[in-house]
């Protein structure tokens, strides 16, 4: 099982690297998470940079592709050089996006009649591109979902967890990561939050 997070230059790293940790959990040599960019390296809105480990073209053959959100995505979006080596399939895949990777679903055509969720900062461009968006944290319909704000990337984490893995598999890492005293209450809302769209 391969997972590709979509990780571009002015990256958030809570979006891409909470992500990245919560589907870590699953230790099996067939399970495998990668940071897809379309170059070598990116650096994130804090200057954070990371190295690639897939490029755009290898993502587009994961079992699973989420696209990160990032002060630049509107940026990446215009950019046909980018968009052009995209080519995601609901069909085969699943697909989430974390705020403005909404953005990029919406440029690849994945939200026809699709609402989503997103930022607060990206709802007005998303609006503007005839998606619907939801005052929520997470949505899925089929194989396609999206998750707004920062730490709702434990929600698209744990969806796809629970989709490849099942349940338990999902409870187990969001209570390995969940604060002490508080692991209960966290398992609890992730549930809430995914479970209708399983």
């Amino acid at each position: 099982m391969h997972i590709a997070i979509l990780t571009f230059d002015g990256f958030n790293e809570l979006d891409s690297l909470i992500a990245l940790g919560i589907l870590n959990r699953v230790k099996r040599p067939d399970w495998r998470v990668s940071i897809a960019s379309p170059t070598e390296r990116v650096e994130s809105m804090n200057g954070v940079v990371l190295q690639r480990q897939l490029t755009l073209s290898e993502a587009n053959h994961a079992d699973v592709v989420l696209v990160g959100s990032g002060m630049k995505t509107r940026d990446v979006v215009a950019d046909r050089s980018i968009m052009s080596q995209l080519s995601l399939d609901p069909e085969r895949q699943l697909i989430g996006a974390q705020c403005s990777g909404a953005l990029m679903l919406a440029e690849l055509g994945l939200l026809t009649d699709l609402p989503v969720c997103t930022d607060l900062t990206t709802k007005p461009w998303v609006q503007d591109s005839g998606a619907e968006v939801l005052n929520q944290a997470f949505f899925a319909r089929g194989n396609v979902a999206s998750a707004g704000g920062c730490l709702a990337s434990q929600y698209l984490a744990c969806w796809v967890l629970a989709r490849l893995e099942g349940i338990k598999v999902a409870e187990e890492a969001i209570h390995y990561v969940a604060p002490v005293g508080e692991k209960a209450e966290y398992v609890r809302r992730m549930l809430a939050n995914i479970s209708p769209y399983l």
